[in-house]
């Protein structure tokens, strides 16, 4: 079959990895206002196309933003209060404990402890009758249109709040069953929650349109992420339940992971319930194709996180100790691209098609036409003749110099030893200055159309710096982009950044963004080798 569509990757561009929550603010965690912007400036300024974000959904135990309790809804974390004190929802004395909050790191326990209540308070002074954002919707034009996935969410945040936050599968029966919910009675609390929540909203996704406008003008495009899997508890599956391959009581006999792999001997064992794609295939794969246009209201482009599981998944049953004890089982393969292809013909799609991919994941990424993605830092360490070797790379391909699952670029160089290091040394040619900046050049002058780099990389930091270590699930997600980093980045690096982007013709202009080269050979799966 033949690629539903040519690459929109048309031009040769460059990017930065970061997400909202390691942007610089004084309330705590990054947020959309002031903190953003100043981002954004910085990235039209280096000459940077492209912002890539995490997940922007609501977070749970772990804090980890691909365990999200819905996957429409946005992460009231990155409400920027401060627009809320000038809009009169707050006074200035109220957000003041966040001030006492890190600033180089999310200590979300803390933030749990004071934010809410500090929202809540906003909620009390907000009349939905009289109040409006002045470049947005009313709150009950915002609600209408978003009614198909907030109405469940709201009222899954508020049976939450009345069980004391416990995952629905430990509900009393009658609210975890999904034919009662329709029957739900909703005693007051519960419907003061639900206004807080969808309040809550209201305000995520009016500062996030601003915010994603102010990118676009500049210049910015915002590539967002979509995990494959949603977690079980979430409103998607507690109020969605024939999508899932889950009981009426919230049992499973399987659950998503991965096998042993490049990150972990006994492989990641995710617990995310699996879908039901017989059901999703005789409804046109309904759901998914709400979930891809809305997300793509937030984002301009989208990247399919774990897109081999389209292609074949790993099912782990529900008692097993770890992932290891796993099975592979065929997905939907391109009848799910064909019907989002049909629906939404405009999208624009990353497939991340990293680990040990086989045959049936290559034919389904050249189908869809989808940019690949290639590491950097895989390029040694499994073969010789590896695809994430720039010699390798092909135009329709985005390449990172590692990703939020990986070390820091500056630490795996650190870390390197034995053949493994004299490898990389001299391919990059490290030994008199090994650092991130020749790797950075490598990957900037390669053909691959689009390079993005995680902010750490550019500011060439270590350890310490790490976002999420896959197979653990305390510590991660906590790192922030503190002011001192922030003003290296801003005011030190923008000259050099700007340069090595001339240089490469990855900056935004016409006349460098319209090249086009001579056609390139098409590669045989046969020749590719694994990563």
């Amino acid at each position: 079959m033949s690629t539903l569509a040519h690459s929109w990757l048309t031009a040769r561009q460059s990017g930065a990895l970061l997400h909202v929550s390691s942007l610089p603010s004084d309330t705590g965690i990054g947020n959309l206002g002031a903190g953003a912007q100043n981002f954004v400036d910085f990235l039209a300024a280096a000459g940077f196309a492209y912002w890539q974000v995490c997940p922007v959904g609501p977070t749970g135990y772990g804090d980890s933003p691909y365990q999200s309790f819905s996957a429409f809804a946005g992460n009231p974390y990155f409400i920027d209060l401060a627009e809320l004190v000038e809009r009169g929802l707050l006074q200035e004395d109220e957000v003041s404990e966040l001030r006492q909050l890190p600033s180089d790191h999310v200590d979300y326990g803390q933030l749990y402890h004071r934010f809410w209540g500090i929202l809540a308070k906003a909620h009390s002074r907000f009349d939905p009758q009289t109040f409006s954002f002045e470049d947005g919707q009313s709150f009950h034009e915002f609600y209408e249109s978003q009614a198909y996935w907030l109405d469940p969410y709201t009222t899954f945040m508020a049976l939450k709040a009345r069980f004391g936050q416990r995952s629905w599968v430990e509900w009393p029966v009658s609210f975890r069953d999904p034919k009662r919910i329709s029957k739900i009675k909703l005693a007051q609390p519960d419907v003061s929650e639900r206004s807080r929540h969808a309040f809550y909203q209201y305000v995520f996704f009016h500062q996030w349109t601003r915010l994603k406008r102010y990118a676009n003008e500049k210049g910015v495009q915002i590539v967002g992420d979509i995990p494959i899997y949603v977690a079980l508890d979430s409103a998607d599956v507690w109020s969605r339940r024939d999508n899932f391959l889950v009981k009426a009581d919230g049992d499973l006999d399987s659950v998503a992971g991965v096998p042993p792999d490049y990150f972990s001997e006994t492989g990641q064992l995710w617990g995310n319930p699996l879908y039901n794609w017989k059901h999703l295939e005789k409804n046109g794969y309904k759901w998914w194709i709400e979930r891809i246009r809305s997300s793509l209201e937030l984002f301009d482009v989208l990247r399919f996180d774990h897109f081999r599981g389209f292609a074949d998944f790993w099912v782990v049953p529900s008692h097993a100790p770890d992932a290891s004890e796993g099975a592979w089982e065929l997905g939907p393969g391109i009848a799910l691209f064909q019907a989002i292809e049909q629906a939404i013909p405009e999208g624009k799609f990353i497939a991340e098609d990293l680990g040990y991919i086989n045959e049936n994941v290559f034919k389904l990424r050249e189908q869809t036409g989808f940019p690949g993605m290639k590491i950097m830092q895989f390029g040694y360490g499994h073969d010789d003749n590896n695809v994430n070797l720039p010699h390798f790379f092909e135009r329709n391909q985005v390449v990172y110099t590692g990703t939020h699952d990986n070390a820091t670029t500056q630490a795996w160089l650190d870390s390197l030893k034995g053949e493994n290091k004299q490898n990389v040394f001299d391919y990059f040619d490290l030994h008199d200055s090994p650092t991130v900046h020749r790797i950075l050049q490598a990957a900037l002058a390669s053909v691959a159309r689009l390079v993005i780099t995680p902010v750490q990389d550019l500011l060439g930091l270590g350890p310490e710096a790490r976002m999420n270590e896959p197979g653990t699930s305390i510590g991660n997600w906590q790192w922030r982009l503190d002011p001192q980093n922030f003003e290296t980045l801003t005011q030190g690096s923008v000259d050099r950044l700007l340069t090595l982007h001339k240089r490469y013709h990855r900056v935004d202009d016409t006349q460098q963004r319209n090249y086009s080269a001579p056609p390139e050979k098409k590669t045989t799966f046969d020749e590719i080798p694994t990563a």
